[in-house]
């Protein structure tokens, strides 16, 4: 595949805040948000992201209208074949994200989303028992000032990533973490610091 200047091939925006429990949903399942990571690369109609994820048209002409009806998709360009208009699909934004408060546009909480971990681990088996898995992790007691600053960083590196033109034989799974944790050890203050 020739690289594409533009990653996807249509206009979009950068972010997307979610803010109705029907938005978290829709990106909550699986196979939508294979959906969605597939049209970063381009616009695609139910056909070609049927053959793609090998999952009957219906099956995935359903997802893709509840992505459609959480305005998380939107037709970009349509295409006339044998007197049928045909459809292309498109993300609305670059990232969705869930907004830090939780709350709904409607005042009630929101849906969680899945973790995004649990499925990093099934998809990363293979790759680690080929001795191919590059991963780290790292601790750090820091303010939670410091934690949205490094998280702000880290959000450029996932738009560059989101951006890269779609070429060669390879996708890569690219995931990305910041939580906070109760249960990992911390030393004492040093003996000299004490009052």
């Amino acid at each position: 595949m020739a690289n594409n200047p533009q990653v996807p091939d249509y206009e979009l925006e950068d972010t997307i805040e979610l803010t109705t429990a029907e938005q978290v949903r829709a990106i909550s399942d699986p196979l939508r948000t294979t959906i969605l990571q597939m049209l970063h690369e381009r616009a695609a109609t139910v056909t070609e992201l049927a053959a793609a994820v090998k999952r009957p048209k219906s099956t995935v002409a359903h997802h893709v209208n509840v992505l459609a009806d959480a305005g998380l998709l939107r037709v970009v360009r349509t295409r006339r074949v044998r007197a049928i208009d045909e459809r292309y699909y498109g993300r609305a934004a670059r990232m969705f994200y869930v907004g830090l408060g939780r709350g709904s546009a409607d005042g009630g909480d929101l849906p969680q989303d899945f973790n995004d971990f649990e499925v990093a681990a099934k998809e990363s088996v293979a790759a680690y028992d080929a001795g191919q898995l590059r991963s780290f992790i790292r601790h750090a007691r820091i303010p939670d000032e410091r934690a949205k600053e490094f998280w702000a960083k880290v959000e450029q590196v996932i738009h560059e990533f989101d951006k890269l033109p779609r070429a060669g034989d390879t996708t890569y799974g690219f995931t990305v973490g910041l939580y906070p944790t109760t249960d990992y050890p911390t030393l004492p203050p040093r003996a000299d610091e004490e009052g």
